[in-house]
C-alpha cells in the first residue's frame, strides 16, 4: 500500500499562488506515472496534471500556463506550483500515482477568495 501525503494547501486571494507537494513512501521512480487531480463538491474528480516515469509531462489545455507540476526524486516528491488563482481553482486536490494499481492521497484543501 503506497502512501502519499499531500500539503500546501490553504486559502488564498484571486490572484495569488500556492504550491502543493505530494510525498511518497517509496522512491517515485517506481511508479509510471504521478499526478495532480482536484473536485469540487457534487463534481467528478477531474486531472490537472501528470508526470510520467521519463519525466513527460501532461496537462489539461485550460490550466497550463498557470499551473506547473514538477519531481524531486531525490526527496520522492512532486509538486505543483498554482500560480494566478481563480475562485474557479477552488478544490480538494488530490495526489495520485499509478503502479499497476491507482494510489490516492487524502486530498488537500484550495481555496481561491475573490
Amino acid at each position: 500500500q503506497e502512501k502519499l501525503v499531500e500539503s500546501g494547501g490553504g486559502l488564498v486571494q484571486a490572484g495569488g499562488s500556492l504550491r502543493l507537494s505530494c510525498a511518497a513512501s517509496e522512491n517515485i521512480l517506481f511508479f509510471n506515472s504521478m499526478g495532480w487531480y482536484r473536485q469540487v463538491p457534487g463534481k467528478q474528480r477531474e486531472l490537472v496534471a501528470t508526470i510520467n516515469l521519463g519525466g513527460s509531462i501532461n496537462y489539461v489545455d485550460y490550466l497550463a500556463g498557470r499551473f506547473t507540476i514538477s519531481r524531486d526524486v531525490a526527496m520522492n516528491t512532486i509538486f505543483l506550483q498554482m500560480n494566478n488563482l481563480k475562485p474557479e481553482d477552488t478544490a480538494v486536490y488530490y495526489c495520485n500515482v499509478r503502479v499497476g494499481v491507482v494510489y490516492w492521497g487524502q486530498g488537500t484543501q484550495v481555496t481561491v477568495s475573490s
